[in-house]
């Protein structure tokens, strides 16, 4: 059995990288960013286990990638990495970063095959431009380019980063214990993705796939009297509206879910519960923006979407004009791509008896095409 526990760090909100798409998410063909890098390392060598970090959001969607070990990471790197830890209990470990997602397999085999050399292992790259320190020009054969994955004792690596002093890598913590730090020859490939401009830089990454993927959302809300009645983000003048917890606006729970179904998020409970008083009277346009952000952030582009309104009562067709704009507002799409259907139930059921409405939503979602940024 390996003795050597995988640790992925991507708890990282993707800052510098300034796009809606978190880095981890960016997709090479069907596979998110950080699946890849996983994948790829669990391919190159054997490990008792893989740890992935992330955000608790990101962690509920990558569970449906991947059954690996998922650590919800911290405020910073190290308290990421700390956490994880927590989870280890081989002799060794090796850490990562999920952007740096060009590691060669031989470049992970020299720093395994090393590890009983020192108590942590670290992959290097030569400098090879003049280098100055203010005004005085360093010895660029006394420098060298720290990469990852680093491979560490992991009693040692623990021990290290009980302190509330802060360091940059894990030989840092490492050497703070007077511990032997180990030189391996690192690889250029191994590039950090931080910036838009790096994305040149990382050569494994493939294009992302040309599927489409459609999702399908249904919603049922009965009236109730003397509410405001809000429908697709518009107020529609009755003097009813619909029985929720929420403000009602069945089009847009439909929608939500359609959205969610076609990315594989779960549903508009999972996400936002009627059993938390925070949701009480919710206007259903912020919770359709905040699933937009979602769905965005995880490497998708909306597409269209259609929807189909049962409804005996009210009449919708002075208003679909305007529940088309601000639907398509709030996707970020052209209004065109945008499609709603009203029909009735020919009087049958408690549609037919205009006791409420039911709306049907189909959405279809392509990943984000970052090859064209």
């Amino acid at each position: 059995m390996s003795s050597t526990t995988l640790i992925l760090l991507g708890a990282g909100n993707s800052s510098r990288f300034k796009t809606t798409v978190k880095k981890q998410w960016l997709y090479s063909g069907d596979s998110p960013l950080w699946l890849h890098v996983a994948e790829h390392f669990e391919n190159s060598a054997d490990f008792k286990e893989i740890i992935i970090v992330s955000s608790t959001d990101e962690i509920h969607l990558m569970k449906n990638f991947a059954s690996y070990t998922y650590v919800e990471g911290g405020a910073s790197r190290q308290a990421s990495l700390f956490n994880a830890l927590k989870h280890v209990d081989s002799d060794y470990v090796m850490v990562s970063d999920i952007a740096r997602c060009c590691v060669p397999s031989d470049m992970i085999k020299r720093i395994l095959d090393a590890k009983e050399e020192a108590s942590c292992i670290v992959p290097v790259l030569p400098v090879t431009d003049t280098l100055y320190m203010d005004n005085t020009p360093l010895d660029r054969e006394k420098v060298k380019i720290i990469q990852t994955p680093q491979l560490s004792v992991t009693t040692l690596l623990k021990q290290a980063l009980e302190t509330e002093t802060i360091f940059t890598d894990d030989s840092s913590a490492i050497a703070s214990l007077g511990e032997i730090v180990h030189f391996v020859e690192g690889s250029p490939l191994a590039h950090k993705l931080t910036t838009l401009s790096d994305l040149q830089k990382v050569p494994c990454i493939k294009a992302p796939s040309a599927r489409t993927l459609i999702g399908f959302g249904i919603d049922i809300h009965a009236f109730e009297k003397n509410k405001e009645m809000r429908l697709c983000g518009v107020k529609i003048d009755v003097d009813y509206g619909f029985k929720a917890h929420s403000d009602g606006d069945v089009a847009i729970h439909a929608l939500i879910d359609a959205l969610l179904g076609a990315a594989g998020m779960g549903d508009i409970g999972e996400l936002y519960p009627d059993t938390e008083d925070s949701y009480a009277g919710a206007d259903s346009k912020e919770l359709l923006k905040d699933t937009v952000r979602r769905i965005k952030s995880f490497g998708y582009t909306i597409g269209n979407i259609d929807l189909t309104i049962m409804a005996e009562a009210p009449k919708l067709l002075p208003y679909k004009a305007e529940m088309k704009t601000t639907l398509a507002s709030i996707l970020d799409i052209k209004a065109n791509f945008v499609n709603i259907k009203a029909t009735t139930a020919e009087k049958l059921g408690f549609v037919g008896r205009k006791e409420g409405v039911t709306v049907h939503a189909v959405a279809n979602l392509t990943y984000f095409n970052w090859k064209n940024l």
